[in-house]
């Protein structure tokens, strides 16, 4: 790609004041570990709304997101339900109020308030924190692959080089570079650092948005858009089958991509991610960034708010600019991706039309936003990790008297050797679908049963919570190395089995033998679910606890939030594409939804915060 002078300057001093902003607030970071880690829960819940938008509006993501409106039209707004991205909606519901009331520091910290002490508490702990660990090299890895795809796309410099028989690509080069550069703000400043830079990161990235949407919304018709698409491609609905046909469109190689992605049965495949996705929202978020922010909050309350912040502020600039990129390349992209041949690069849609349709001075400001969204995202990834291995394992039972400045240069340690494990898996990544595939289907199938279970069910244990969480990571390892050619979603069931059987087992091996600390659980968290026993004997030792009896209103509050979610989907989709009736349809949906969310969960926020402070 070639770029002006003014774009070059745009980037380059983007860079220079992300890096400057990084390290001046790195002076609060220095405090404590809870400085350095939650920003000492003094951060004001809607600049964590805007940093957490900000982390989840990674460039692997978009490029991918891109890819799969590009190749299934609107039936591609089901198919994020993979991770399932409404699980957003459970949280900012009830979970991020449940979370947040522990006052502890990780994902790991909190399954000893949960399970207390005892072998299996500690076996459980030690448990998340290698899935933790796991997770966050994994994403890490496949950060790595999409940043490296998208700045050989956009940047003109050829930095492959060659040192006798060892060869670094010029994709690997820029991806090394961006790593070890968001790596060095991050482990400087922490989570204030994190915080402030993906604030101005989430800024620099919608106006990026408002660009590239209003530069495909001139630039394209819908007689245009119709003529390159197949039939059914504008259709939200669908049966069995997906429906679509490429044979007759300008881009025929697509029908061979749906065919090895698996998704042809998409009434299948729909029903699969309902059945995931319910079991992967109430286990709640994996212990990373998402986890972080809300254990930052100042309270429960505030948990929620920013929860909800995140979904309402990314979701229409984000899909407005994947709807931008997606009609330019149908449109005016036709040779470059035939020239191709059967092997379309889908994921290099977004950064080819960039280089093909942005004008000098907007083109550095939108290469400066995307490479924002990467880093935004990989710091905090960066900043969750070495929270349990400092928290979790150094502090807890290597050194338990250190001072805040040792921990936090263990910190900066754990940091430097868990992105450096993560990037020598990125080396070996095929690509950003088959990553996004296996963290979404696999290795979360091995994490729902044991977090399902923890929330709902006073019986089970600290063993229960280990043997179903090892039982979960084996299953999905089996099939990241002997089965990878099947869809991961598909093998979704047996890993949940596999993993379920484990909980029981872990569970009944031995009595209840915390009960203490399940009470003591139970009377701060305040969850709904099968807690009877433990129910009874907290209400008779104190007559004035109120059981959670808030069931069917959380469960009302979801179904109009994922509609919600939805709507901030399709709604600048359906703009893109001129199907105006269709996007009226939908905002009024979402104005109504925004209304009765309105009255039915943000009205009543006030009310955990009240138990909070009793």
């Amino acid at each position: 790609m070639s770029l002006s002078v003014l774009d070059i300057g745009i980037i380059i001093g983007y860079v220079i004041a992300i890096l400057f902003l990084g390290f001046y607030i790195a002076r609060k970071a220095s405090k404590d570990l809870q400085s350095y880690f939650l920003g000492g829960n003094k951060m004001k819940w809607y600049m964590l709304g805007l940093s957490n938008a900000s982390g989840m509006f990674d460039i692997s993501g978009t490029m991918w997101t891109v890819s799969i409106l590009f190749i299934y039209g609107l039936k591609s707004a089901f198919i994020p339900w993979l991770w399932p991205v409404w699980n957003q909606v459970f949280v900012f519901v009830y979970l991020a109020i449940w979370m947040r009331r522990s006052n502890v520091m990780t994902g790991a910290q909190w399954i000893t308030f949960r399970f207390g002490d005892g072998n299996g508490a500690r076996l459980s702990h030690i448990i998340i924190v290698i899935f933790a660990i796991v997770s966050v090299i994994g994403f890490i890895a496949y950060f790595f692959e999409g940043i490296g795809k998208f700045s050989t796309s956009i940047l003109p410099w050829d930095l492959s080089f060659q040192i006798g028989s060892f060869h670094l690509s010029s994709e690997r080069s820029y991806a090394l570079i961006l790593c070890i550069m968001t790596t060095l703000y991050t482990i400087k400043g922490g989570m204030y650092s994190v915080v402030a830079t993906e604030v101005m990161q989430f800024i620099i990235m919608t106006i990026s948005c408002l660009v590239i949407g209003y530069i495909a919304y001139t630039s394209v018709t819908a007689e245009q858009i119709n003529a390159a698409i197949p039939a059914g491609w504008k259709d939200l609905s669908f049966g069995w089958d997906l429906g679509l046909d490429w044979s007759g469109t300008p881009f025929p190689g697509v029908d061979s991509k749906i065919a090895s992605d698996g998704f042809g049965l998409f009434g299948i495949l729909l029903m699969m991610m309902l059945f995931k996705g319910i079991f992967a929202s109430i286990a709640g978020p994996v212990p990373s960034y998402d986890m972080q922010r809300v254990l930052s909050t100042r309270t429960p309350g505030d948990a929620a708010k920013m929860s909800f912040t995140t979904i309402w502020v990314m979701y229409i600039p984000r899909y407005l600019m994947v709807a931008a990129f997606a009609v330019l390349a149908l449109v005016y992209m036709q040779t470059e991706l035939n020239q191709q041949g059967g092997n379309i690069d889908f994921e290099k849609i977004a950064p080819l039309a960039i280089a093909k349709f942005v004008p000098a001075g907007f083109k550095g400001l939108l290469l400066a936003g995307l490479l924002a969204s990467f880093m935004g995202t990989f710091a905090a990834f960066v900043n969750a990790a070495p929270a349990y291995v400092v928290n979790d394992i150094y502090k807890k039972y290597i050194n338990t008297n250190a001072s805040d400045a040792k921990y936090i240069r263990i910190s900066v340690i754990s940091s430097l050797v868990l992105v450096m494990v993560g990037i020598m898996f990125g080396f070996m990544g095929a690509s950003l679908n088959k990553l996004t595939l296996w963290i979404t289907s696999a290795l979360y199938g091995g994490y729902a049963a044991s977090n399902f279970l923890k929330w709902l069910w006073w019986r089970f244990t600290g063993y229960g919570y280990f043997y179903g969480m090892l039982f979960g990571l084996i299953g999905s390892t089996i099939k990241l190395f002997f089965f990878p050619e099947i869809v991961d979603i598909y093998v979704f069931p047996i890993i949940l089995a596999f993993s379920f059987a484990g909980c029981i087992i872990g569970t009944y091996v031995s009595p209840l033998v915390n009960r203490e600390a399940v009470k003591a659980f139970y009377k701060q968290t305040n969850p709904w679910g099968f807690w009877g026993p433990i129910k009874k004997e907290v209400m008779a030792e104190d007559p004035t606890f109120k059981p959670n009896g808030e069931f069917k209103r959380d469960m009302f509050n979801i179904l109009i939030g994922i509609i919600w979610q939805m709507a901030q989907v399709v709604i600048p989709i359906y703009f893109m594409i001129r199907e105006n009736w269709q996007m009226l349809g939908w905002t009024i949906i979402f104005i109504a939804t925004t209304w009765i969310l309105k009255k039915n969960w943000w009205n009543h926020l006030g009310k955990a915060d009240e138990k909070y402070k009793q």
